[in-house]
């Protein structure tokens, strides 16, 4: 589990094979090997590491739900080690397991903050609602306006600054994880609905 708070920007020096190497120096402190690493938002596995750097494996269901097939040397990552039981949760609580990707699609500068409006795809927008949380990039954001395909965050300038967020342009991809209370809710509601029975047709009138 993580928590959504960005510890350290980190940048690929290397992307081939599947196997990613990005140079870093905050996460690594206390690293182990086989430990997760949050890599602009996907959980992966350490299997190589040192001071100033460590490599993951990318796998075919990472490299298709993730933006992380698209990187290229020199690209910066958003960097989280997991959260600690009895840490603090300055965020929320992320998995690491992206839901899909989503397209950038307006920057908006404000005083001390800027909109990001984010395109999604529907199977990301039903969980949505305004002030609920969403991880972009791995960052734990909230929901400002959702609408039918789309949603806005506000991003205080000390978090753009600090992620990967700085770097972003309109029409870029982003990695996007969505609250696991929402999809245990939407199971919850599945489960209280009664399906069609034999008693059921017959109260109808079939």
């Amino acid at each position: 589990m993580f928590t959504g708070i960005i510890q350290e920007v980190g940048k690929v020096t290397s992307i081939r094979s599947g196997k990613l190497v990005v140079a870093a120096s905050q996460v690594t402190k206390g690293l182990e090997l086989g430990g997760s690493v949050g890599v602009n938002g996907a959980c992966l596995t350490a299997t190589v590491f040192d001071a100033i750097s460590f490599a993951v494996d990318l796998s075919p269901e990472t490299l298709q739900r993730t933006t992380l097939g698209s990187l290229k040397t020199g690209d910066f990552l958003n960097l989280e080690r997991p959260m600690s039981l009895g840490g603090e949760l300055g965020g929320h609580l992320v998995q690491g397991h992206i839901d899909g990707t989503g397209i950038i699609t307006d920057i908006i500068p404000q005083s001390g903050a800027t909109i990001f409006r984010i395109n999604a795809p529907a199977e990301i927008m039903r969980y949505l609602v305004e002030k609920a949380y969403i991880g972009v990039e791995g960052i734990s954001l909230t929901i400002t306006s959702p609408g039918s395909d789309c949603f806005q965050v506000s991003v205080v300038e000390f978090t753009r600054t600090h992620t990967n967020l700085q770097y972003h342009k309109m029409g870029n991809s982003v990695n996007l994880e969505v609250d696991i209370m929402a999809k245990y809710a939407e199971r919850f509601i599945q489960a209280q609905k009664p399906g069609i029975s034999a008693e059921f047709l017959r109260e109808q009138g079939f």
